[in-house]
């Protein structure tokens, strides 16, 4: 049933009492540069976090093997991060509401050229509104929120009346893996909130993303005898207009799919990396683009990969230097599907009464075209998946940033949500 107002102010206040607290705590995960592979230090200081609250957080290692099994996880690679998961679990005295999980990651993307910030890229600076940062929106800002949601709570003497369970991954940003372990390791809960940076709306479909590499070998000469060389990396711009066809294909394909109608480039292809070539005068022997692309709900991922590398095999039997030298597509990344998020569970309907009550705004929702871990509880719990979080600019880009308002009014919109998802009790005293 509704929370009585009179709660609801409660909470809302408890949320803005703790806030000071909170953005510093926000501001000490943005201090660590935990790019893939560097995860560690801030998953020990999360465990901590958790600990100090009483929340007997546990660490869970990605499975490589267990991983590579299952259908829906990235591909297992040596840049894999090896740091672990952190899970902690609330645990009520009378379990008589609903479970729910609260889930966030701690790995970041590259930062870029540092002198394209404005502060160095994990100097958590706040300049009004704004909290800058590498990840401080993507989601350390939600990370921290889900944390001190409960805090509010404990503040006014409360808890939740049910299990709640606290998820710190890694590789949200590069397979998903860290997400999908702790559905392999068991975890389950009526509900799943991700606080990603949503700009304060619910994400109602996502696509689902592969990322490849296309190797292309060509045959270099010195470049006085170019003509009886082949580049390799003019070869690849080739190769790349090709998947640009395959883009334009799946970009149009629409039909059937009325969350992306009003989206001309749903279906994202990003060349993220190029490499190749030994020599500026030699006609480069070898060349390598990293790549990522979308795909909509409902693909399998394998069907997606399938077309992807078709693409360039067809390309390449056109071209007449490729023909004799076809490409080689591998899949070193996402291999994920995406999801629909169906209108109408009560998850829903308690979040947008949540929000209501912490913004007086009505809850909109929109479909987005980047990978989610939401996905895997949408797709493998089959529990409802809720992506909803603060506004914030320039997440992957320089000068990612968070707004502060958005981050109290989220928190405290996630504070509620626990509150009538799972119930509150006291807390014993001691």
């Amino acid at each position: 049933m509704p929370l009585d107002p009179a709660l609801t102010a409660r909470i809302a206040a408890s949320v803005a009492a703790g806030f000071p607290e909170q953005v510093a705590h926000t501001q000490a995960l943005v201090r660590f540069g935990s790019v893939r592979g560097h995860e560690g230090a801030i998953q020990d200081f999360v465990f901590d976090a958790y600990a100090a609250r009483g929340y007997a957080p546990e660490r869970v290692a990605l499975d490589g093997p267990a991983l590579a099994a299952h259908p829906g996880a990235g591909r297992v690679t040596e840049a894999q991060s090896r740091a672990p998961l952190v899970i902690a679990t609330h645990r009520p005295r009378d379990p008589v509401g609903r479970s729910l999980i609260l889930q966030a990651h701690v790995d970041v993307v590259p930062t870029g050229p540092a002198d394209l910030w404005t502060h160095a890229p994990f100097d958590p600076v706040i300049d009004g509104d704004w909290l800058y940062g590498r990840g401080a929106a993507d989601m350390k800002a939600g990370h921290a929120a889900n944390l001190f949601a409960l805090d509010a709570l404990r503040r006014i003497g409360l808890q939740p009346a049910a299990p709640v369970i606290l998820q710190s991954v890694v590789e949200e940003e590069s397979t998903g893996n860290g997400a999908l372990m702790t559905h392999l390791a068991g975890y389950r809960a009526d509900a799943v909130l991700i606080p990603e940076p949503e700009d304060e709306k619910l994400v109602r479909a996502n696509v689902g993303v592969l990322w490849f590499t296309v190797a292309v070998q060509g045959r270099p000469t010195h470049v006085r005898a170019m003509g009886a060389g082949a580049n390799a990396i003019d070869a690849a711009y080739r190769v790349v207009g090709a998947l640009r066809a395959l883009e334009a294909r799946w970009n149009a394909d629409k039909a059937g799919r009325p969350h992306f109608d009003g989206a001309a480039d749903a279906i994202n292809l990003n060349v993220g990396r190029i490499e190749g070539g030994d020599w500026a005068s030699s006609v480069p022997a070898w060349c390598r683009i990293a790549c990522r692309i979308g795909l909509y709900p409902g693909v399998a991922a394998a069907d997606a990969a399938r077309a992807v590398a078709d693409a360039v095999a067809a390309f390449a039997r056109t071209d007449s230097f490729l023909a004799a030298a076809p490409p080689v597509v591998t899949f070193d990344g996402f291999f994920a599907e995406g999801y629909v998020l169906e209108p109408g569970s009560e998850a829903e309907a308690v979040l947008a009464a949540a929000h209501a009550g912490a913004t007086g705004e009505p809850l909109q929702s929109f479909m987005s075209p980047s990978y989610l871990d939401t996905r895997v509880h949408a797709l493998y719990d089959r529990v409802p998946a809720l992506c909803y979080g603060p506004i914030s600019h320039d997440i992957h880009g320089c000068d990612e940033r968070v707004s502060l308002a958005s981050v109290r009014r989220v928190t405290t919109a996630i504070a509620l949500f626990v509150a009538e998802w799972c119930g509150v009790e006291a807390i014993a005293a001691d």
